[in-house]
């Protein structure tokens, strides 16, 4: 049952007609941008594997960092939850996609990777607990259909 609902809007437009739109497969360009209303406007393309440009963010990056942030704010809440203090926290996410021949494609699962350091040596023990507490949280997580795994470091003071 959900106890309230939250819509987000966002606006993407390509800019990357170069003068014939899509007459060919090459000929046009994939980059784009993605507006959010008062923020920063990002610069979006395909992954230079689907002739996009790699100084641009591309979709599949964008829901790996999704995912990641959204664990990590979870996370960062269950540890409140829980009392356990967390001076730092890093996540190097991994994710594997998989194209099909028809040209069509998915993720077959991400492998989130958070190296927590937590102020006291005891709070490492509740480290998988809390990491699985703001799996079951992540809204991300849980829109996705592949699996979302966690191989979680914890570095408490004075290690």
């Amino acid at each position: 049952m959900a106890l309230d609902e939250h819509s987000y809007s966002v606006t993407v437009r390509w800019t990357g007609n170069l003068g014939s739109g899509t007459s060919s497969y090459r000929g046009y360009s994939r980059d784009h941008d993605i507006e959010i209303p008062g923020l920063p406007v990002l610069k979006g393309s395909a992954d230079p594997t689907f002739h996009g440009d790699k100084t641009r963010y591309n979709p599949e990056q964008l829901l790996l960092t999704a995912l990641s942030q959204c664990h990590m704010l979870s996370f960062l809440h269950v540890a409140v939850l829980h009392g356990v203090v967390v001076t730092a926290y890093e996540d190097r996410a991994e994710g594997t996609m998989r194209t099909n021949r028809d040209g069509s494609g998915q993720f077959e699962g991400v492998t989130l990777r958070p190296r927590v350091s937590v102020a006291e040596p005891a709070a490492s023990a509740l480290m998988d607990q809390l990491h699985k507490e703001a799996n079951k949280l992540c809204f991300i997580a849980r829109s996705v259909n592949f699996p979302v795994l966690h191989r979680a470091t914890t570095v408490a003071a004075g290690q």
